[in-house]
């Protein structure tokens, strides 16, 4: 009964709490500015406002009411908020739809819910999906090029006929 370790607290899996094994979250609440520069390398979610740069080494959450002005670079990330600036996310990037999203953005998966407004360029980590007609692959700036003739074009287009028949 009163000493017994049988009733020990323990943060069971899904649990808000954080157990003192598992990540810890980080949290800015609303209200709260922070300018400058941000690192963590637990999770973190923003409820106030960031004006400046965030690295996390796990998940940024930007809950409905937070705002970041600048750059983030993490690992995954779920954004209900705003965000404005320069967004490098490793893994899954989740933008929920109340966010509000405008930038250059970098993810590995994406998921946007309709209603979620998103604005700016968006890149896949390690996107090569163009081909140089021998099996290798050219980044997107490598594989846009100006047709400024005829022959040219006949000469793109007959690669990409070789292309074709070889796969």
């Amino acid at each position: 009964m009163f000493g017994s370790n049988k009733n020990k607290d323990v943060a069971k899996a899904g649990s808000i709490i954080p157990s003192a094994s598992s990540h810890s979250l980080n949290s800015l609440v609303q209200g709260t500015v922070v300018e400058g520069k941000v690192k963590a390398t637990n999770d973190i979610r923003i409820d106030g406002t960031i004006k400046g740069d965030l690295v996390c080494d796990a998940k940024v959450i930007i809950g409905p009411s937070g705002v970041i002005e600048g750059t983030v670079k993490c690992q995954n990330a779920v954004i209900e908020g705003r965000f404005d600036g320069i967004l490098n996310v490793a893994e899954l990037l989740n933008i929920r739809e109340t966010a509000k999203v405008f930038g250059d953005v970098t993810y590995g998966k994406l998921i946007v819910q309709s209603g979620a407004v998103i604005s700016g360029t968006y890149k896949v980590v390690g996107d090569n999906s163009y081909s140089n007609g021998n099996g290798a692959f050219k980044s997107s700036s490598e594989a846009k090029k100006v047709v400024n003739s005829e022959s040219e074009a006949k000469a793109i287009s007959g690669k990409v006929g070789e292309f074709a028949k070889a796969n």
